[in-house]
Formats: C-alpha cells, sequence, structure tokens
C-alpha cells in the first residue's frame, strides 16, 4: 500500500494551504499527523470510512478541515489561517482494518499504512 501525500510549502501566518493524500481504494479510516523538529508525532485530524466522522486536535479545530473522496481515493487536509506553531512534517496514514464504519482512531499505533510526509513551513 502507498500512500502519497503532497500540497505543502511555506507560506505566512493567517495564509492557507490544502494537503491532498493519494489512496485508491482503501477502505479505511484516514488520519493526518505531523511532526516538528525534535518532537513527537502528534495527532492532527481523522476521517472515517465513509467520510461522516470527523476528529480533530484542539490545537487545528475550527481552522483545518478534513475530507475524502471515495471516488477518486482522496483525502484532503484543507489548512486555514496557518500559524507559525504548524510548522512541520504532516503525514497522511491509513488505519487497521476495522469493521466498524464509524471507526476513527486518534493514537498513531491505530495507523498501519504512513505516507512519506510534506513540508510545511509557516513563517511569521
Amino acid at each position: 500500500v502507498q500512500l502519497q501525500a503532497s500540497g505543502g510549502g511555506l507560506v505566512q501566518a493567517g495564509e492557507s494551504l490544502r494537503l491532498s493524500c493519494t489512496a485508491f481504494g482503501l477502505d479505511r479510516a484516514m488520519g493526518w499527523f505531523r511532526q516538528a523538529p525534535g518532537k513527537e508525532r502528534e495527532f492532527v485530524s481523522v476521517i472515517n470510512r465513509s467520510g461522516s466522522r470527523t476528529s480533530y486536535s484542539d490545537s487545528v479545530k475550527g481552522r483545518f478541515t478534513i475530507s475524502r473522496d471515495n471516488s477518486k481515493g482522496t483525502v484532503t487536509l484543507q489548512m486555514n489561517t496557518l500559524k507559525p506553531e504548524d510548522t512541520a512534517v504532516y503525514f497522511c496514514a491509513a488505519a487497521f482494518a476495522n469493521p466498524n464504519m464509524l471507526y476513527a482512531p486518534v493514537h498513531k499505533t491505530s495507523y498501519a499504512y504512513w505516507g512519506q510526509g510534506t513540508q510545511v513551513t509557516v513563517s511569521s
């Protein structure tokens, strides 16, 4: 299984970026995590298999929106009002298979597959 993340870049504080992850045919909950230099990889957002359930970390709630298009095999993270503290490498990940349609895990140990990461840098 290959996950391909894209859309990172360098922006100024207050601007927006959209990250995309291609995972065609992967019927799993999908999450976004991020890792800043010297820090642990942390949860950002998750969406369940059908797209009916989402969850966000407190630090991004209200600014980021996760969505998915299963017909295209893509998961998108729209990031608005970016802050310097959002600077990190962002990873998309596919959760372990679970029959529960509402399954949307927030712990990184619940994820089976990881993309290569895309750098997001927000300048002040």
